[in-house]
């Protein structure tokens, strides 16, 4: 046996930042300079680069006369960065070459892996597929970001991405074609999203899906791309998009698993828990409630969506982000797709689901314990065909309750392969995506049983443990455990030993972080939904860390301390709740808690106010995206305030949030509105006058608006500035058009623009009045100044509903007609229903007027199961009064004069001007408004159906 020692060891990272390792140590390359030669030279891959090219890249402007030494002198500090391996860095006659064997540059080598899965794709599908994972876990983030000024790594960039992208396509291609589609969702979905108009990506994506089980969603990605194609670039698709949505409806498209091993949330597979979830739907086949109770991070929720996932009909409400008790019904009314804005919200989803067979799953109870309890006892009470899954740390202590407890994943025992046991299979596969490879060795596997067996088969304590080798080896981790791990002690008493457990490695990856960073992760924890990169980064920079914002983020999704979302909307970052709930306790052991709300109620704040002023801009549909997205976490903020007494926070985000409040269906926060409208400390507020118009128009979306009127009247009593003057102005003209009072309507509207500090919808409102008074022409001149001055698309919206009414008025159908669709389209955009509603009736009016009745009857009943679900019956009111006149027209009396009559005598009816008519009309008993509801809505199918 020779004696002689290997040769040293060089390998050049360039799939990310560049990096050169050295006999497995990393070696830093300081200068932009030097790390561009080292790069330029790697990327040749072998071959000689010349000095000229060299000096050229280096210098392309203009080279400096000490260039070439200067070159000399990069490459000599070079070699002595490559220390025993200089040898590899050698001169030629005309330039330099750095000798690299193929598995010594990253490039080379996932070129090298794809071409081995292409060949090995017939033969060995998972083979292939494994190399392909290989190939893609290569890239370590943006490549070479600090060096892409040089041209030629520049152009060597955009080559890289391109072999990204064949990796990528080839992934998604083979895990299709192995039945594996659900685990590349993700990837396909980020693929197209870094390139929408990419066509195979679109066609991979829609592959995966229909193979997953979802052709709904396949169809859907097709006909969002042939609509961004056809607006951007004007083109068409070509035949292959449409060959493969007939296959996707035909059911060729495919092929799909024989069984669903993959939930649609997460996409991650479930591991060991087949028998959990046969039991689940056997239980549910025969009891009304069933609650799967267990520790935290037992993996109740993966257990239960699976459960939802392979049930016919099914629904998740997730009560993670819901903190107040009295948002349960919101949150569920959200879970079913139902918009309730006004009225009993748990009435109205009670009523969705009354004679709906199905599965509804409730997941996180434990902390809304009492109110949860209430909720699934009506449900259970009014909804006799539902049945519901809950998962809880306790019972709900309901009569019918069917408890059934989920323990940790099974061990693996002596003599028994571990590689089949499931808790070493998580581990596997979680450590596989950390750090992608060979199949562990017979050594290495039995190191991974003895690391799950001290994590007492808990999956979210494995999946941190696995996280970890990142950082650390299979010896290392198992030796780091025994050092910190306390598998029967640590954080606060509790009864139950899993439960210590997983504190104790959640406390363990904790104290794996800098100091920095654990301070980012208990501030991040008062965030009950989640937040955005930009968020993140700034919480980061206000709390004064050391280095990049986005290193400290990506550390704690290395470290699975937070999980990061791609969407459309941006990188999000989550906690899971246990650990949410963790970083809480940290927080308040650090003594940082008050320093944290202070901070939350800030950002809301800050948020409420670019709301506000972004919402009256063209930026308005995105400030609609992300009122809605961080609804739950203005929802804490809110109760932070109120709870803390902070006024003037309370005060900001409602005056902030007044666009939301009047154009967009959001009941919690006009309730919150008129809350802090009744607060007594609120008259002595210098902002009070604007916080009571904000409440007038939550009052009067909620169709009284005699009380929108009072409330008007009051704030212009308290008005100290032009801001308080502006929102009671505004809607106290609403107010006077609703009772018929045009010319005070005229007068507060004109007073509302003055003071207005950019255009609005004051002149428009003017316009409206003054049409209805009779002056068409002044009506159009109004109008035309206040649509001139209309800056966000809700604002064009209204002036084109103005338009519309005034074109009405003037007997002109057709470009009334034209006026109303534009309104309706632009309100769409802003995402502002209430100015669709308004726009529709006058649609819908316009139509049945000019002889569209079906048209028109359609539109009605849309209409009117709107504002109904609204609670605005001043508008609905307006709507069944013009339905009234249709069903005249028609020769149907009965309705119509008992709809006229029940508006004539309701107190939030608007004002109508009649001509007298020569005899009184015969008297019409009284009422109620569900049987005007209901004698309009089968008036609307008799014609409808002509029976």
């Amino acid at each position: 046996m020779g004696t002689g020692h290997a040769p040293p060891s060089v390998r050049v990272e360039a799939l990310g930042p560049l990096r050169l390792v050295v006999d497995d140590a990393p070696v830093e390359v300081p200068g932009p300079k030097r790390r561009a030669v080292l790069a330029l030279l790697a990327l040749a891959e072998g071959r000689v680069v010349t000095v000229d090219d060299l000096v050229d890249a280096l210098w392309p402007s203009e080279v400096p006369e000490s260039g070439r030494q200067a070159l000399h002198n990069h490459v000599s500090r070079l070699r002595a960065h490559l220390g025993p391996a200089a040898a590899r860095l050698e001169r030629r006659h005309d330039g330099y070459r750095l000798q690299l064997e193929p598995e010594d540059l990253d490039v080379t080598r996932a070129r090298a892996l794809l071409s081995g899965a292409r060949t090995a794709r017939q033969r060995d599908p998972a083979g292939a597929l494994a190399l392909l994972r290989e190939a893609h876990g290569l890239w370590r983030g943006p490549v070479l970001a600090d060096l892409t000024d040089v041209v030629p790594i520049a152009t060597a960039v955009e080559g890289i991405a391109q072999l990204r992208r064949e990796v990528t396509d080839a992934l998604v291609d083979t895990a299709v074609a192995a039945g594996r589609a659900e685990e590349v969702l993700n990837l396909a979905a980020a693929s197209l999203a870094a390139d929408p108009l990419r066509e195979p990506s679109v066609l991979l994506l829609m592959r995966a899906l229909a193979a997953a089980g979802q052709p709904p969603e396949a169809l859907a990605v097709a006909r969002e791309y042939r609509r961004r194609l056809a607006e951007e670039t004007g083109l068409d698709p070509t035949p292959a998009l449409g060959e493969l949505e007939r296959d996707v409806l035909t059911g060729a498209a495919g092929p799909a698993p024989a069984r669903r091993e993959a939930p649609a949330r997460p996409s991650t597979r479930l591991f060991g828990r087949e028998a959990q979830v046969g039991a689940l739907h056997r239980l549910l086949a025969s009891e009304r409630l069933v609650t799967l109770v267990g520790p935290g991070g037992v993996g109740k929720t993966r257990v239960a969506l699976e459960v939802a996932r392979e049930s016919d009909e099914a629904a998740v409400l997730l009560l993670a982000p819901v903190t107040d008790p009295a948002a349960i019904p919101h949150a569920l009314a959200a879970a079913l797709n139902l918009k309730v804005v006004r009225g009993d919200v748990l009435a109205a989803c009670l009523a969705v689901l009354a004679d709906r067979p199905g599965l509804l799953v409730v997941d996180n109870c434990e902390h809304l314990l009492d109110a949860v309890r209430d909720t699934v006892d009506a449900m259970l009470a009014s909804c006799p065909r539902l049945t519901v899954l809950a998962t809880s740390r306790e019972p709900l202590g309901l009569a019918a309750e069917w408890v059934s407890r989920l323990a940790p994943l099974p061990l693996p025992r002596a003599g028994e392969e571990p590689s089949r046991v499931p808790s070493v299979e998580l581990f596997l596969d979680r450590a596989g995506r950390v750090r992608p490879g060979h199949p562990p060795t017979p050594d290495e596997l039995g190191t991974v049983a003895d690391i799950v067996c001290r994590l007492d088969g808990m999956p979210l304590a494995i999946e941190l443990a696995a996280g970890r080798l990142s950082t650390f080896s299979l010896t290392d981790l198992r030796n780091r455990l025994d050092r910190l791990l306390d598998l029967l002690g640590g954080g606060r008493p509790s009864g139950d030993a899993r439960h210590r457990t997983l504190r104790a490695t959640i406390e363990w990856s904790y104290q794996l972080l800098t100091d920095g960073e654990r301070r980012l992760f208990r501030n991040l924890a008062v965030f009950v939904d989640g937040v955005g990169l930009e968020t993140a980064e700034r919480l980061a920079a206000d709390l004064g860390l050391d280095g990049d914002p986005g290193s400290a983020l990506a550390r704690l999704v290395d470290a699975s301390m937070i999980d990061a979302r791609f969407g459309e909307c941006g990188t999000r970052y989550h906690m899971l709740e246990t650990l949410r709930a963790y970083g809480l306790d940290r927080l308040a052991a650090a003594g940082e808690d008050e320093a944290a709300a202070e901070r939350m109620l800030r950002w809301a704040v800050e948020l409420a106010g670019w709301l506000g002023d972004a919402m009256t801009t063209d930026r308005e549909p995105e400030a609609d995206a992300v009122l809605r997205r961080e609804l739950a976490n203005l929802r804490e903020a809110w109760r932070l305030a109120r709870g803390r007494g902070r006024l003037d926070e309370a005060v900001s985000m409602i005056v902030g949030l007044f666009p939301a409040i009047a154009y967009r269906d959001l009941i919690e926060i006009r309730a919150w509105a008129e809350e802090l409208a009744a607060d007594p400390a609120l008259p002595a507020h210098p902002r009070a006058a604007a916080v009571l118009g904000t409440a007038a128009e939550a009052t009067y979306h909620r169709g009284d608006y005699r009380r929108a009127d009072r409330l008007s009247r009051a704030g212009l009593e308290l008005a100290r500035d032009k801001e308080g003057l502006w929102h009671c102005l505004t809607v106290l003209s609403n107010a006077d058009l609703a009772r018929g009072a045009y010319a005070e309507a005229v007068e507060h509207s004109i007073a509302a623009s003055v003071v207005a500090e950019r255009p609005r919808e004051n002149l428009g409102l003017a316009a409206l009045a003054t049409a209805y008074a009779g002056d068409l022409e002044e009506a159009r001149r109004l109008n035309d100044r206040g649509l001139a001055g209309a800056a966000s698309p809700s604002m064009r919206s209204w002036s084109c509903y103005v338009a519309g009414e005034i074109e009405s008025l003037a007997g002109r159908s057709e470009p009334a007609e034209q006026y109303y669709i534009r309104a309706i389209d632009l309100a769409r955009t802003a995402g502002a229903p209430f100015l669709v509603g308004i726009a529709t009736v006058g649609l819908v009016s316009v139509r049945g007027a000019a002889g569209h009745v079906p048209q028109a009857l359609r539109g009605y009943r849309e209409v009117i199961d709107y504002f109904a679900r609204s609670g605005n019956w001043t508008h609905l009111w307006t709507t069944l009064r013009n339905l009234a006149a249709l069903l005249r027209r028609l020769g149907d009396e009965e309705p119509a004069a008992l709809i006229d009559a029940a508006a004539d005598q309701a107190p939030d009816a608007p004002a109508v001007d009649r001509p007298p008519a020569a005899e009184p009309p015969p008297p019409v008993p009284v009422v109620d408004r569900a049987a005007i509801l209901d004698a309009a809505r089968q008036a609307i199918e008799r014609h409808l159906t002509g029976s």
